[in-house]
């Protein structure tokens, strides 16, 4: 893109758009930022809350396929299909299971450390200044285990991380209980994944970094976007329940329903909804001090300002499809057994749509013959810790910045 750009719509207030629009402004841009809802209060209000250097590990790793069925069939497991949307799963499920080749997983890792690597830097600069600095906590990433023999340092998703420099410590019973003394006794090891961050308050961090956009002179506008069509002298139009706009550069950056927006100008992107949950006790009469995963299950809890937070599960089920409330008491379940002094009376549940891609990427870069058009969405379970990265990245390519990154793992066509 031109290096004289001077104004740019982004289309999306997730933290992925709040990031970007931060990215853009800091570099002189004119920012306009649109979204239905209030910013960073939808998917990417209801994350666990990780904010990890060392996540270079994809969804779809070897084996995983002998897992799947088992998963499935148990009704408290971390994935579940509603059987009417099987058919329609059916085509993005093999290509994410494709994707969980050793060969192909080894080329994805250092896509994601791209994105990953500097993210509570990042996240720190970001908030630098707010009188919020402290919604971001160094923390652990502890991945417990009932089977002490499944907790090991040899794995390939341990040698990913170790690769590019991660520190991992195994602890054995004794020592977890030591670092986590509410958890069951049922776990008989961890693996410690050190030099992390958590947020205290994903929602909140959405919400004072917009303040931050706007007092750096940021525009953010409710609106609901229907449509985006390019004109032919150049820029776009952009349909919304407010009106027509027309705007010179667009970021897209609408997490799932990117994909619907791109549809009518003949691009078909395996962009998948998938269903998340999580359930808050307000009053949990426990605290975790770090950011604990299940490894069983595949959930995660974490001691946030509201409370505990208790996140995770896949629902593949459509975009439209409404709240499983099976899956909620599912977590509520689940929580008890990870701390049986759980308090699990009073909490408060949410689910959203996280946009996953079979290859755990997201889209990023400039839609090829689209000029004006530059893709921000597609981050899966990763959008809070990649936003940052992403936001610098679209501010270069927006700026015409020429950057010594190969983009093309991301690139929004990859899939044909």
């Amino acid at each position: 893109m031109s290096p004289d750009v001077e104004e740019v719509t982004v289309l999306g207030a997730g933290i992925v758009g709040i990031c970007t629009a931060l990215a853009l402004t800091e570099r002189g841009i004119k920012v306009t930022l649109i979204d239905r809802d209030e910013p960073g209060q939808a998917t990417s209000f209801g994350n666990a809350g990780i904010i990890s250097p060392w996540s270079v590990v994809p969804q779809s790793m070897p084996g995983i396929w002998k897992k799947v069925p088992g998963w499935l069939l148990d009704p408290l497991g971390p994935v579940t299909v509603r059987p009417s949307y099987l058919p329609r799963l059916a085509p993005w499920g093999l290509r994410f299971l494709w994707q969980g080749r050793e060969q192909k997983v080894r080329q994805i890792s250092p896509a994601m450390d791209l994105l990953n690597r500097d993210c509570i830097a990042l996240f720190r600069r970001h908030l630098a200044g707010t009188g919020h600095e402290d919604l971001i906590r160094d923390s652990y990433y502890v991945h417990a285990y009932r089977d002490p023999d499944a907790a090991r340092l040899d794995t390939l998703d341990a040698e990913l991380r170790q690769a590019i420099g991660a520190d991992l410590q195994r602890i054995s019973a004794d020592d977890l209980l030591a670092l986590e003394p509410a958890l069951s006794p049922e776990f008989r090891a961890a693996i410690l994944i050190k030099g992390q961050a958590r947020a205290l308050s994903p929602g909140r961090v959405g919400k004072v970094l917009a303040e931050k956009l706007q007092r750096m002179g940021g525009e953010i506008r409710r609106a609901t976007v229907q449509a985006i069509l390019p004109l032919e002298g150049g820029g776009w139009s952009v349909g919304t329940d407010q009106g027509e706009m027309t705007v010179p550069r667009l970021v897209l950056a609408m997490g799932v329903w990117s994909a619907e927006l791109l549809r009518p100008l003949g691009i078909r992107i395996p962009l998948e909804a998938e269903r998340g949950y999580h359930v808050c006790f307000t009053r949990p009469g426990i605290t975790l001090n770090h950011s604990v995963m299940d490894a069983d299950m595949k959930f995660v809890a974490s001691t946030m300002e509201d409370g505990l937070r208790v996140a995770g599960t896949a629902e593949f089920a459509g975009l439209d499809a409404p709240v499983n409330e099976k899956r909620l008491k599912g977590l509520v379940e689940l929580a008890k057994r990870l701390s049986p002094d759980l308090n699990s009376t009073d909490y408060t549940t949410w689910s959203g749509q996280r946009p996953s891609l079979p290859d755990s990427l997201p889209c990023i870069g400039e839609i090829e013959g689209f000029p004006g058009l530059i893709a921000a969405f597609g981050h899966s379970h990763y959008g809070l810790m990649m936003a940052p990265k992403t936001g610098e990245l679209v501010a270069d390519i927006a700026t015409g910045r020429k950057a010594n990154t190969d983009l093309s793992p991301f690139r929004v066509l990859r899939f044909g």
